[in-house]
């Protein structure tokens, strides 16, 4: 009875002492001094071994439930004097809430990756994959798989950076397109896309540049037809360029395709009346397709009496360009924020 009684005392003493606390290094001296190892409960707990086995349990709990209350009377304390400090010092503090915050600049995607992502989305609606691959690739690969031998004339229509005979950059998204074909062993229908960076030796101007990107498509199966590439690139061109737009073929020629069109796209700018944009035809070449050549399809493993389709390459910078009226190429890499933030 007398060690509950102490217990009680413990208790009253430390609620009143708690009352008169006024500052935090007070409250953290009378803390230690009642809760720390050296306090009250300390000696308490050192006092049941004076105490019979049974009586022990039910003593050590007591002391326990009366430890944890004083520890809650010291959480409430701490609380109101943290509440305490928190209004003298606005008290103190004048604040004009009338100022002006500060002004989080945000950034934004670039426009060249903001059309390869408008693009991605318009395919991958219509059951297309996103393929990538190397930047730095095989002549294999490059030419040789895609209709385009050593001694192929062709070749010079694509001035390439060689790294050694056998290694260069990467002159098209082509490879992407055979790397895909030759991993399809089972010769499963084929529908994708290969945006990626591109490199030709030429002279950066307003409208060339040794660096560029690509989106290539490609469909492989077995009734892919010319009128499907035609219906997927007028989709592309309304997607751009708006839904009045119309698109004509005009044969050229591809050393990968057969037969090769050139792609025009009906002028934004005058509704193909005629103006300077278009040169007063009416009409704005964007991009180049056709039917996958039978070389190359056979070259892929794939059967040429079974298997068709179509491809096609479009240049992002030239969308870029006839899209937003952009007049100079290296506007898209000099990373001018003035010109970058106009096309959030």
């Amino acid at each position: 009875m007398q060690l509950n009684q102490r217990i009680e005392q413990v208790k009253m003493d430390a609620k009143e002492r708690l009352n008169h606390v006024k500052t935090l290094q007070e409250f953290q001296e009378l803390k230690a001094d009642v809760l720390g190892k050296k306090g009250p409960f300390t000696e308490l707990l050192s006092s049941m071994k004076d105490l019979s086995a049974q009586e022990r349990p039910a003593f050590g709990q007591v002391i326990n439930q009366s430890k944890a209350e004083v520890l809650a009377w010291f959480e409430d304390k701490s609380q109101q004097l943290e509440q305490q400090l928190v209004n003298e010092a606005l008290q103190k503090e004048a604040i004009d809430v009338t100022l002006p915050g500060k002004t989080i600049r945000y950034g934004s995607r670039h426009l060249i990756r903001q059309i390869i992502e408008e693009v991605e989305d318009l395919f991958i609606g219509m059951g297309y994959e996103v393929k990538e691959g190397p930047e730095v690739e095989i002549d294999h690969y490059n030419f040789e798989m895609l209709n385009l031998p050593k001694s192929h004339p062709a070749r010079d229509m694509q001035d390439s950076f060689y790294i050694t005979e056998e290694l260069l950059l990467r002159t098209h998204t082509s490879p992407v397109q055979v790397r895909t074909m030759l991993e399809n062993t089972l010769q499963q229908p084929v529908r994708i896309i290969c945006p990626g960076k591109v490199y030709r030796r030429d002279d950066d101007d307003q409208t060339h540049s040794h660096q560029f990107t690509q989106i290539e498509g490609l469909v492989v199966d077995s009734t892919a037809t010319f009128s499907d590439l035609k219906g997927t690139l007028l989709v592309l061109a309304k997607q751009l360029f708006g839904e009045e737009r119309q698109i004509r073929l005009r044969p050229s020629y591809f050393p990968f395709t057969e037969p090769s069109v050139e792609v025009d796209v009906s002028c934004y700018k005058c509704g193909g009346m005629g103006c300077s944009m278009c040169k007063q035809t009416g009409w704005i070449e964007i991009l180049g397709a056709g039917m996958v050549n039978n070389n190359v399809l056979a070259a892929a493993g794939y059967d040429p009496q079974k298997f068709q389709g179509f491809a096609f390459g479009v240049g992002v910078e030239r969308l870029a360009i006839l899209k937003y009226g952009i007049d100079d190429i290296r506007n898209l890499y000099t990373n001018d924020l003035r010109f970058n933030r106009q096309f959030k």
